[in-house]
């Protein structure tokens, strides 16, 4: 799997497929590295605040600190600064026994965290902030209509779509439940022993998600080969479980009572036959119950990297030990992005014992069970984009399961599903309003500091061998950065954002904007396996408004988008050693 460090955020096909986490990898590797950030600058300023208190004995006498204040910072955005570190010390707590809780203490006792809200950070206070600009950018009315790029037109109309909750309100349930019974052999839970297996095929309907970019039980995708960065691979794994981890699933609490109680109060508000409820609602818990049991952890992943097989698409079929054919699926779901597999396309199989057993577990299932639980996903899914009775039933298993109180204000939710989608549409209006154009330099200047001081350390270094050494150095020299934004977004012509979203056409209609969005998402991927791999271009989970900063280790490339770069990661007013911390 490609892990994008040090924050690793969703794809834009996870974000609209994702089920909410108690607390996902991305907010606590964010709240601790926020916390690390201030810890980091604290203990800067602390070291300056010492060393000026200091005095200067000579042969004669000792000089009072009036004298030595010359490298002290007085500005007001220091003395600013300053008045918000000393604000987060708790000075109670010896920092020598516990420095952590001393540096960060006050700061941890005075934040709350919002109802809406599962953990809080300096980079969810910037984001939030972010999102609020975002807000502003995508309501107000365009300077001159003419010369508005159509993707951000399209984003506009997104967004507009994304808040018109009356529109919601009226549409109702019944485009998914359209889909649902039309498309995916309908919801069995809704059917009662009306019903039938009779058409009941298990390839076709993960194919008919695949469509829409789902990745239920099994992963298909394509990803830069993690052998030679150069081209895309096709990758097959584990897919997610509804609850994020197996040990979730491994006892009986009140999460696992609470998810259980969420299937079934979303099941009687969406259907009328309730007749086979009870027996569906625990069929389908012990059914992924079973499936978490041969869930890899991040963990285990990580650990257990080596084991993942490379074979070519003509010899697929010799990888698994399994009735479920893998090759006539994979087959089928590139022919959605109309990509004809050849017998020599690379794919990369990881998680093997998982998808061994699992499909042991399909095998013996239900076709009840199985068509049960996979549309059960499909709905789950879908929750936050339906009418408010079935997000609030959504939210009362929040409540439990991520210590949610309410939901996120509809904007603020708009406005960030919008810049996750179309972040370059988004950002060719963000950084013409909020980016300081003096952050590109000093960040650069900064970068090469960072780079030529740890090639200085590899150098001094003697427990690696001269190989190694020589091509980690090589490694750091040919770090390729993104700072700010891509130079076409500052540029009057719009025809490069306008190609890349030429698809991304949208309506009045929330939800058949998300259908159709996630039809693009599918497409998009499969159609990367016959695309070279762009290392200069920017992704878009980097894009330049987003708060975050990124190492691809595929394209060996770091990324410092213009949404981090400012307070209090970063400042062009702020003595360098606050933006060094910040960068940390």
């Amino acid at each position: 799997m490609k892990v994008i460090t040090p924050i690793l955020t969703e794809t834009r096909s996870q974000l609209l497929n994702s089920t909410s986490r108690f607390m996902t990898p991305t907010k606590l590797l964010g709240l601790l590295v926020g916390i690390f950030v201030i810890t980091t600058i604290v203990f800067i300023t602390l070291y300056g605040v010492e060393k000026t208190r200091k005095t200067i004995t000579t042969e004669n006498r000792t000089l009072p600190l009036a004298t030595t204040t010359d490298d002290v910072c007085f500005t007001p955005y220091c003395v600013k600064a300053a008045n918000y570190l000393i604000e987060s010390i708790d000075e109670t707590v010896e920092p020598c026994e516990d420095f952590f809780h001393f540096a960060c203490g006050t700061w941890i006792k005075n934040t709350r965290i919002p109802d809406d809200v599962s953990a809080q950070s300096p980079f969810n206070l910037l984001r939030t902030q972010l999102y609020y600009n975002v807000i502003d950018l995508l309501s107000s009315l365009p300077v001159n209509d003419t010369n508005e790029p159509k993707a951000v037109v399209n984003a506009r109309l997104l967004y507009k779509s994304c808040i018109d909750e009356a529109d919601i309100e009226a549409t109702g349930v019944d485009p998914i439940l359209s889909l649902v019974n039309t498309e995916l052999g309908g919801w069995p839970i809704l059917q009662g022993s009306s019903w039938s297996s009779s058409t009941f095929d298990l390839s076709n309907l993960f194919l008919k998600l695949r469509k829409y970019a789902y990745n239920i039980i099994y992963r298909v995708n394509t990803v830069v080969s993690e052998e030679n960065s150069t081209v895309y691979n096709i990758e097959i794994g584990q897919s997610d479980l509804a609850l994020g981890q197996k040990q979730y699933y491994a006892n009986e609490t009140n999460i696992t009572i609470a998810y259980r109680q969420l299937i079934r109060e979303l099941a009687m508000a969406l259907g009328n036959d309730t007749s086979m409820i009870d027996h569906d609602v625990n069929d389908i818990f012990e059914f992924e119950k079973n499936i978490s049991k041969y869930h890899w952890t991040d963990d285990e992943q990580r650990a257990r990297y080596d084991e993942t097989v490379r074979t070519t698409f003509n010899n697929l079929s010799l990888t698994f030990n399994t009735t479920f054919d893998f090759t006539d699926y994979v087959r089928r779901s590139y022919l959605l992005g109309n990509v004809t597999l050849q017998d020599t396309d690379i794919i990369a199989v990881s998680e093997i014992e998982y998808l061994n057993n699992v499909s042991l577990i399909l095998q013996r299932a239900s076709p009840r069970t199985i068509q049960n639980y996979i549309v059960w996903r499909f709905i789950l899914s879908r929750t936050s984009d339906m009418p408010q009775h079935i997000r609030i039933i959504r939210q009362r298993f929040d409540r439990i399961f991520r210590g949610t109180n309410t939901e996120r204000p509809r904007t603020v939710r708009c406005g960030s599903f919008v810049n996750r989608i179309l972040g370059f549409a988004v950002s060719k209006l963000y950084i013409k309003k909020y980016f300081d154009e003096n952050a590109f330099n000093e960040s650069l200047e900064m970068i090469n500091n960072i780079r030529d001081a740890f090639i200085e350390m590899l150098q001094g270094s003697t427990w690696m061998d001269v190989e190694s050494k020589t091509k980690a150095i090589e490694k750091a020299r040919s770090i390729d950065q993104h700072i700010g934004y891509p130079d076409y977004l500052a540029s009057n012509n719009n025809t490069k954002l306008d190609e890349d979203y030429a698809e991304y056409t949208f309506n009045s209609s929330y939800i058949r904007n998300i259908l159709k969005l996630l039809e693009i998402f599918a497409k998009e991927n499969f159609q990367l396996l016959r695309k070279p791999v762009d290392k200069k271009d920017w992704d878009e989970y980097s894009a330049p408004s987003v708060v975050n900063a990124f190492y691809d280790p595929s394209t060996n490339r770091i990324s410092f988008p213009a949404g981090i770069l400012q307070i209090p990661f970063f400042n062009k007013d702020a003595p360098k050693y606050l933006n060094y911390g910040g960068k940390h």
